[in-house]
């Protein structure tokens, strides 16, 4: 994938998926770790398990390993979620974490419909505890506001990997 590897996470509801979408939309390789690399298993061991539970939320690491081994591209980068974020962030160059208001957070979630994650109340309930004690995100990210329209989002970010490039 990219020379540079970065990860964008966040709890839900933040935009790490419209992040994705206009990464992509502007030509940048990018991925959507929920759509392309999730699975149902334990974090510690990988090994699936049934049902959905956001627990139990995690990615492929062999899937990330070897996207981030193949070097077609200058940067890469990797948004969504997982639980077992711990077994594979050092494979990247750095790490966004999109945060947003409690307010926004509620309004962005109020939209979802019930059969997408955060659309079910017990689920909202979780992911605004999620958002309070930020017990699911990497600790060293570099805090991008979200609120910000997201094309100002994505340009934070990408000034950001630029920054880091060693070819600036």
């Amino acid at each position: 994938m990219g020379r540079r590897n970065y990860l964008i996470e966040g709890v839900s509801g933040t935009g790490k998926s419209s992040v994705w979408k206009e990464l992509r939309r502007r030509g940048y390789q990018a991925v959507n770790g929920d759509r392309e690399l999730a699975y149902q298993g334990d974090p510690e061991t990988g090994e699936p398990t049934d049902g959905f539970t956001h627990e139990n939320h995690i990615w492929r690491i062999d899937k990330v390993k070897a996207l981030v081994a193949d070097q077609g591209e200058a940067v890469t980068f990797f948004c969504g979620g997982s639980r077992n974020f711990a077994r594979f962030i050092g494979l990247f160059d750095g790490v966004f974490v999109l945060e947003v208001d409690l307010a926004t957070l509620h309004r962005r979630l109020a939209t979802r419909p019930e059969d997408e994650w955060g659309g079910k109340p017990a689920e909202r309930e979780l992911i605004t505890r999620l958002h309070r004690t930020r017990e699911d995100l990497p600790k060293d990210g570099i805090v991008i506001d979200a609120t910000a329209p997201i094309a100002q989002v994505v340009d934070e970010i990408v000034r950001h990997s630029e920054a880091d490039s060693p070819l600036s």
